[in-house]
Order: structure tokens, then sequence, then C-alpha cells
């Protein structure tokens, strides 16, 4: 069954289409992942699918609710988080106070509650407490807790992003370039995260450069190629397919497929 199903989508910078007549479906459980050759319009679809930018044309369905036209807060509210290429976190804060933020979406403690200080909102701090020491656990970062965020070495910095993203409970996470900038030894840890977090229950939306971990972690893969739908397929039509060989994946095409 699918999550998420994207019909017609197109978008336009001027006179430059990102993005034309895309759709595709990510299938609930899976871990779907998009690649393509820069300027293909990776992003550009992220930020659609976020709702940082509205398309010219098409529908987003997610779990039934159409959400073009939703700010972004409104869209994570129906489930679905989201990482950055770029890191996007609170370097003078603790790395527990990093991930209790993400879980802000989780809060039923009004303001008059808050300003009284009622026994309501003191049970609340403490169950945030709670979820976010569950996500840094998860993402084996609890010992670093107590840690000010601007400590951490990047690849760490990476999977607290990843645990401030998990700590809403999000039914997708949209992760963009997780292994951008990691050496080899993080790269394994992250895709080991990335199976871990789809094992949980949790739908993973991918945008990866790094073609060894798209092989390995995806179950299907888009291609995208000038904004359009190259191919999709499992890891190992997409690794023998030669539309996508000649257009992206060149002579390296000796990826293990597991």
């Amino acid at each position: 069954m699918a999550l998420m199903e994207v019909t017609g989508l197109s978008k336009s910078f001027g006179g430059v289409t990102a993005i034309a007549d895309l759709g595709f479906a990510v299938p609930e459980g899976e871990i779907y992942s998009v690649i393509g050759p820069n300027g293909a319009g990776k992003t550009t679809l992220f930020n659609m699918l976020s709702g940082i930018y509205h398309p010219d044309e098409g529908s987003i369905i997610f779990q039934g609710q159409d959400l073009i036209g939703l700010q972004p807060h409104r869209i994570a509210a129906t489930g679905i988080s989201r990482t950055f290429q770029n890191l996007q976190l609170f370097y003078n804060m603790s790395v527990l106070e990093n991930v209790m933020v993400g879980c802000h979406l989780r809060s039923r403690v009004s303001l008059f509650s808050a300003i009284l200080r009622l026994p309501s909102v003191v049970h609340e701090e403490q169950q945030v407490h709670h979820w976010a020491e569950e996500a840094l656990a998860f993402c084996g970062l609890e010992h670093l807790a107590s840690l000010s965020a601007d400590q951490l070495p990047y690849g760490e910095l990476k999977r607290l992003e990843i645990a401030r993203a998990l700590a809403v409970q999000p039914k997708l996470l949209m992760m963009d370039e997780p292994a951008a900038g990691l050496n080899d030894t993080e790269t394994v840890t992250m895709q080991k995260l990335i199976r871990s977090i789809c094992d949980k229950g949790t739908t993973v939306l991918l945008v990866e450069h790094n073609m060894g971990l798209v092989m390995r972690v995806s179950d299907r893969i888009l291609v995208l190629d000038y904004g359009s739908r190259l191919a999709e397929g499992t890891p190992r039509q997409i690794r023998n397919n030669p539309q996508v060989i000649d257009a992206y994946l060149g002579g390296e095409v000796h990826y293990a497929v597991e």
C-alpha cells in the first residue's frame, strides 16, 4: 500500500523547469530512494513534498490527504519529518535539548497551563525528556546527551539531526544526503541506522549520492533526469538499466546488491 502518492508534479523557476510531470508512489514500510545527477531536481522535489515550495501543478497525497497548499508545520503535523543535507541544529544547546525541540509536535500542553506550571506541564516535560532519550539511544548517542552540540564531530551531528527527526515519531522520514561528508566507517553506521529506522516501522524517503549505500539499503529506487522520471525499480533493476547507466551511473555499475 502506498503511504504517499505523487501525481503530475511540476515546478519551474522562471524559464527553467526543475520538475516536469513527475509521478511516483512511496510504499509503506519501505526505503524508497531518489537518485539522479546534480540538477536533476531532487532537492526541489523534497522542498515541494515538505511544503517549502508550492508546485505549479500536481498532487501530493499522504495517507489520503492532499498536502498541496499546506505550510511546512502543517505537513509535519501529518506525520512527515525531514533531515537536511546542511545540518539544521542548535549548536548552543545540548544534544538532549536539540532532540527535545523535535518533540514539540507531540506536545498537548496549552500556553495557559504552561504559564501556571500545572501538574500536566511537569508530567509532559518528563515525557518529552524520555522521548528524547529514547531517540538518542536509538541513534547510538545516549552517552553524549549532556554535551553541547558544538562538541560533536560531523558524523555524530548527522545522527543527532536524525534523532531529532525521529523524536516526533513520524510515519515518513525524508532524509536528504545523510551520508554526505561521512567517512567509510561512518557511512556503514549510517546505512545500518537507516535500515533500522525502516525495520522499526518508519517509511524512509531517501535522497543520496552514495550509490553503494543506495544500492544496499533501498527497496525501490526512482531515477530523475532533468526533473523527469527516467526509471524506477529495485536496486538490481536500476543497476542493470541501460538508460540509467548512460545518464547517471556511467561505468560505475559494480555496486553490490544484497
